[in-house]
């Protein structure tokens, strides 16, 4: 129970300063900056309790690579969505009816959004799986490369489709907007892009330290 409550407090936390920032009008750039900021932050707190996924496309990426089961998996998407339809929530009664939860959607054609979902998700995951499950990389440094990598989505990819890559975080602002529209995008691709990477990394993997020649 401990690691679900760090899930959904962690995901609460992304939706509520990441959503909080479009909700406020923040431009572009300052939104990509906050969701990988919060990201950051909140591995560092709570990455040793629960592992920091605050994503479903995560949680069934890592019960696809076998570094944790089906059925915990499962259980922590309910806690991720808990807390980001609660983030939500919070947003809408304390901002007003008339602000902007975040609510993702594509700007061109549904396939193009679904491209880049599943692209900018495969990176993000390849990036996680790389740092969290792999002995040999620098596992310091893990919230500053999965943050970043949030934010280089979101500068990049964020006009384009959202740049989303986490089902949770589309799901709140959604559901409390009343607005499903496109919903499938942000719950699909970003899960065929986690288990792309994790399958991939798997097979990049080498059980021992690359020799650097020279």
């Amino acid at each position: 129970m401990k690691a679900h409550l760090a899930e959904f407090i962690g995901t609460f936390a992304l939706v509520f300063f990441g959503c909080g920032a479009i909700a406020n009008g923040l431009p572009p750039t300052a939104v990509a900056l906050a969701f990988g900021l919060v990201i950051g932050v909140m591995i560092y707190a709570l990455g040793h309790i629960s592992g920091a996924h605050f994503n479903p496309a995560v949680s069934i990426g890592f019960a696809l690579g076998r570094h944790m089961g089906w059925r915990r998996a499962a259980t922590y998407a309910g806690a991720q969505i808990g807390g980001a339809v609660t983030a939500s929530i919070v947003l809408r009664l304390t901002l007003g009816a008339r602000v902007s939860l975040g609510v993702t959607r594509p700007s061109g054609s549904d396939l193009q959004a679904c491209a880049w979902e599943s692209v900018l998700t495969f990176f993000l995951m390849l990036v996680i799986t790389a740092v969290a499950t792999d002995d040999r990389a620098v596992g310091n440094a893990a919230a500053l490369a999965i943050g970043g990598m949030v934010a280089l989505g979101a500068l990049v990819g964020g006009s384009i489709s959202g740049a989303s890559m986490n089902p949770a975080r589309s799901l709140g602002p959604a559901l409390v907007s009343g607005d499903l529209s496109g919903i499938w995008i942000y719950v699909c691709a970003p899960i065929l892009g986690s288990c792309l990477a994790a399958l991939a990394y798997r097979a990049i993997r080498t059980p021992e330290r690359p020799r650097i020649a020279g």
